[in-house]
């Protein structure tokens, strides 16, 4: 293969799906693991289900595929056998891709273009389901379940999918996952909290640049995670709820506006080309909980209005971040990135081709979070694509969305055949007209 950014993740990509373990008996091993693994994560960098049965049908009749020419498949196995192979494979054997990935986004310059006030870097931690089955034949001791009041129980897996996000930028950058299953030795079923602390005790230490924050709803502004939080070496800026932090709330209105209150207005242009008017409020050093035990933390809230005076967004933060009329604005706009890792992460995964929910394979034991994994590390590709290959970036602009441009690779790769990336890349920006080949137009 040539010396592209995408052949260098494949060919990395191939390195670790050749060590993966093997629990193949007998002679039913004519199929290289490398083989298996690459032939499933075609899949999900295509956003085509049937990729490798169009690539079997072409390697019949011309003796030739792109599932080998792009991804280095020497043969494709059947489905049956991928899933069968994989199924004992862990994910976390594939979690090294996710720091290849992640070199490749700072070499680029975008992980520090990414970093946000105070020079910090912004990591937004979520949950989010990826499968769900209501049937007792599609179930798995990993399943997590809910009983409902008519009887019926929902078996599902979900995961923590942390992703570096910005203010100032639409990408975002996944890191290595944690899955929420069941935990040996515990009694009550695993939750998204005890994940996110597994997340930051197995993996974090991958990433920690010395300046990072991580960003995360209501549910994780608890005393126990900020802990968990701090000890890691990570600053944390959180929702607030007064709903769910009474006795923080009790003590911020109890200040004097002006000596421990701080406030501040600005008149801004909103989306819709119209003023608006955002006031900032802020404290310092305000205890989370009551009790002499309690974490003392720094709250910050905006509230946004029209020139009518109407409530367009409000909503509050707390942080171990020290608060002041310089940064304030700056940690408001920090805080609201949260929202990235819903609306450019898990419902595009979910809503934009990638078919996340969809079921390609339960098995019973890791089949499932195993192909999750393979759908994140094709989401991290297409963005490094995107960063990194010139003609993946033109054709992007000028197709569009991201589904699209996959619709037209899943027809070409249907009907034709290619050396490599880049002459698929160069076949599609001959036909577009652009780039190279923008000056030839008459």
């Amino acid at each position: 293969m040539e010396g592209s950014i995408f052949s260098k993740i494949i060919r990395h990509f191939r390195d670790v799906a050749g060590g993966l373990p093997d629990c193949r008996k007998g002679k039913n091993i004519q199929y290289a693991m490398a083989d298996i693994a690459l032939s499933a994560f075609s899949v999900f960098f295509t956003q085509s289900p049937s990729f490798l049965s169009f690539q079997r049908a072409m390697e019949e009749a011309r003796g030739r595929n792109n599932a080998r020419s792009l991804f280095g498949v020497e043969r494709i196995p059947c489905d049956n056998h991928i899933r069968q192979t994989l199924d004992p494979v862990e994910p976390s054997e594939l979690f090294s891709l996710f720091e290849q990935l992640h070199a490749g986004f700072d070499q680029a310059g975008l992980l520090e273009a990414m970093r946000a006030v105070g020079n910090t870097r912004l990591i937004a931690l979520d949950a989010t389901w990826y499968f769900s089955s209501q049937s007792e034949s599609i179930r798995c001791p990993r399943c997590s379940r809910i009983e409902h009041q008519n009887g019926q129980c929902t078996h599902y897996h979900s995961a923590i999918t942390p992703v570096i996000v910005s203010p100032s930028h639409k990408e975002v950058v996944p890191l290595r996952p944690d899955f929420i299953v069941p935990q040996d030795g515990h009694a009550k079923q695993d939750c998204e909290i005890a994940a996110a602390k597994r997340w930051l005790a197995r993996q974090s230490g991958h990433y920690a640049s010395g300046n990072d924050t991580l960003l995360g709803d209501d549910l994780y502004a608890h005393q126990p995670f900020f802990r968990q939080v701090l000890l890691h070496g990570y600053h944390f800026l959180f929702t607030c709820k007064p709903s769910s932090h009474t006795h923080l709330q009790e003590w911020v209105d109890a200040l004097q506006p002006g000596a421990d209150l701080h406030s501040m207005k600005l008149r801004v242009k909103g989306k819709s080309n119209q003023w608006e008017s955002w006031h900032y409020r802020w404290a310092n050093d305000a205890p989370l909980t009551e009790g002499e035990n309690a974490l003392r933390v720094n709250w910050l809230e905006v509230t946004m209005t029209d020139k009518e005076e109407r409530v367009l967004y409000h909503n509050s933060f707390i942080t171990d971040w020290q608060v002041g009329q310089k940064n304030v604005v700056g940690m408001v706009s920090a805080a609201r990135s949260r929202w990235k890792i819903e609306n450019e992460s898990n419902n595009v995964l979910k809503t934009k081709g990638y078919h996340l929910e969809h079921n390609f394979g339960h098995g019973k034991q890791h089949l499932s979070s195993l192909l999750a994994t393979m759908n994140l590390l094709a989401f991290g590709l297409h963005t490094l694509l995107e960063i990194t290959d010139e003609a993946s970036r033109l054709l992007r602009t000028k197709i569009g969305a991201r589904r699209t441009f996959f619709d037209h690779i899943r027809t070409l790769t249907t009907y034709l055949d290619f050396e490599n990336w880049s002459h698929l890349m160069d076949f599609m920006m001959r036909g577009l007209e652009i780039g190279p080949y923008a000056a030839q137009k008459t």
